[in-house]
Formats: C-alpha cells, sequence, structure tokens
C-alpha cells in the first residue's frame, strides 16, 4: 500500500465555512450514522482520537479539527478561539452535515464545548457521550486529595515516585514546566514505549498560544450551563477513566449528576485516553449506549 503523505491527507480532507469565513476541516471514517467528535487539547488535531479504538465499524466518525490546528485555518481574530465562540463552529458543521439532529461525543476539554453547544442548541443533540471530561464549563471542583487517591493504585510501577511528587507539587500549588511533565504517565493506563511515542505525537498536534484562549475570560458561566443541562432530557454517558486524575471517576459522577437522564461508566484500568487502553471495553460501552 503506497505511503500517504500528510500534506495529502489534510488536501483531501473536506471543509466547510465557519461563521466568520474561517475555513474548517474534518476527517470522516466508517459508515452508517454519523456521531460528531470533539477533540480536546484543548485546541488539538483531531488525530490523535484515530478512529476511538474501532468504533468506526458502528458509526460513522465526524472528526472536525478546531480552528487553528489540523486541516483547519487559522483565523484572523485569535480571540475566536474562546470556547463558548467555537459553538458557533460545531453549529456550522451541522448546517454542513445536514443533520437536523446529532449524536455528540467530546473528549477531555472537548467536553466543555459538547456541554457549551448543549446548553444553547439542545434540541439539535441527539445522544450524547462525555468521555474523560474536563469540568470547567460546569464548575466542578476537584480537590488534589481526589487526583491524589486515584493514581494510589499504581504505587508499584516504576515511574510512579517521580509522577507522583510532581502531582503533589501542582496540588499544593508549586507548579513548575518540568513538575506537568512528570505526571504524563497518569494519562496512561500502560506507560510503554507505544504511549510515550503517542503522546510525543499529540504534543505537536496541539496549537499552545490558541489553547491559552480557549479558556479565557468569559469563556464560562458554569451556573447558567448547569441549569441548562438539567433541562436536557436525552440520553447521556459520562465515561471515566479508573485511575485518571484529570477527570476522577468521582467527578464524572458528579457531572453526571447534572443531567436528568445519564449514565456512569468507569472503565477499568483506564487513564484519560480510554480506547488505547482497553478498546474492546471501550467499544463495548461506547456503542452499546449509541446504538
Amino acid at each position: 500500500m503506497p505511503l500517504v503523505r500528510a500534506a495529502d491527507r489534510v488536501s483531501a480532507m473536506p471543509t466547510y465555512s465557519a461563521p466568520d469565513t474561517t475555513q474548517l476541516a474534518y476527517h470522516v471514517f466508517g459508515e452508517g450514522p454519523p456521531l460528531v467528535c470533539l477533540p480536546g487539547g484543548p485546541i488539538q488535531s483531531s488525530d490523535y482520537l484515530g478512529e476511538l479504538g474501532g468504533l468506526s465499524a458502528h458509526r460513522q466518525l465526524i472528526m472536525p479539527d478546531p480552528r487553528g490546528a489540523g486541516g483547519s485555518a487559522v483565523p484572523a481574530d485569535s480571540a475566536s478561539y474562546r470556547c463558548d465562540r467555537l459553538v458557533d463552529d460545531v453549529e456550522a458543521l451541522r448546517e454542513h452535515l445536514g443533520l437536523d439532529r446529532m449524536d455528540l461525543l467530546g473528549h477531555s476539554s472537548g467536553v466543555n464545548l459538547a456541554a457549551l453547544y448543549v446548553a444553547r442548541h439542545p434540541e439539535r443533540v441527539g445522544r450524547l457521550a462525555l468521555i474523560t471530561p474536563s469540568v470547567r464549563a460546569v464548575g466542578i471542583p476537584i480537590p488534589g486529595e481526589v487526583r491524589r487517591e486515584t493514581v494510589r493504585p499504581r504505587h508499584d510501577e516504576p515511574w510512579f515516585p517521580e509522577a507522583y511528587a510532581a502531582l503533589e507539587a501542582i496540588t499544593e500549588g508549586r507548579a513548575t514546566a518540568d513538575t506537568w511533565q512528570a505526571i504524563t504517565p497518569f494519562s496512561y493506563g500502560r506507560w510503554d514505549e507505544e504511549a510515550q511515542t503517542y503522546e510525543s505525537a499529540g504534543k505537536a498536534q496541539r496549537n499552545d498560544e490558541a489553547a491559552g484562549v480557549f479558556a479565557g475570560e468569559g469563556a464560562f458561566d458554569p451556573e447558567s450551563t448547569r441549569e441548562a443541562l438539567g433541562r436536557f432530557e436525552r440520553p447521556v454517558l459520562l465515561l471515566a477513566g479508573e485511575v485518571d486524575p484529570g477527570a476522577p471517576p468521582v467527578v464524572a459522577a458528579e457531572f453526571a449528576g447534572l443531567f436528568p437522564n445519564a449514565e456512569l461508566v468507569v472503565q477499568p484500568g483506564a487513564g484519560h485516553f480510554p480506547w488505547r487502553d482497553d478498546p474492546g471495553r471501550f467499544m463495548a460501552a461506547t456503542s452499546a449506549f449509541l446504538a
């Protein structure tokens, strides 16, 4: 099979126009009912999602690249990277796809965008899957002790002492660039060579300058968002990794409690990327929910 260069892949991606005329790209995998998948990062190419562990065997995955990342253009106005303003990009994609209502999946910081979209356009969302969610949009605090307790079962792993010391420093307000780097293994159920390669690739896919704008002042109004989600009666799935300090299961449970019709699944042994840690378990949970 001939190799496909990255530039060729980008040029072949379908695109659509945002309300401010920024050209935005998306990937399509699989066949069947469409599932729009919002990546995290924030402001990271959707490449890191792959095909979500094989979920494309059950659904057609529509994976947009956020403005300024992957195949999408850099906007003229950098303030448009703010999460609440990205809602218009998601709505433009729905209109471009010709969908009256769409099933929506968000991962990590992409969950913030999914939550704001649901709050603004509840009638346009069918089923909602929130994977290892960031909770900034709904204002749920994550105490440092909860993060530390979540990772303690991994104390026998060789990298644990350094990573745990770094996590303690972060949760006690003593974070440095080095400490943030040191906790990376906690994001993966297995911190092996494959995970390390995946992590390096992911860094290259992020737009760090845009990420600094994503959660800027005015991006979130947790109280009004929580009220709106409390009126959203469609089915919701919250999926947490058992050992993920970024989205601890107890926090995901509190998030699930904001919805009238939500279920919580905790994937055993999983970190922040559960479709990589155990594709079979991830697919079983998400495909059953989305069926």
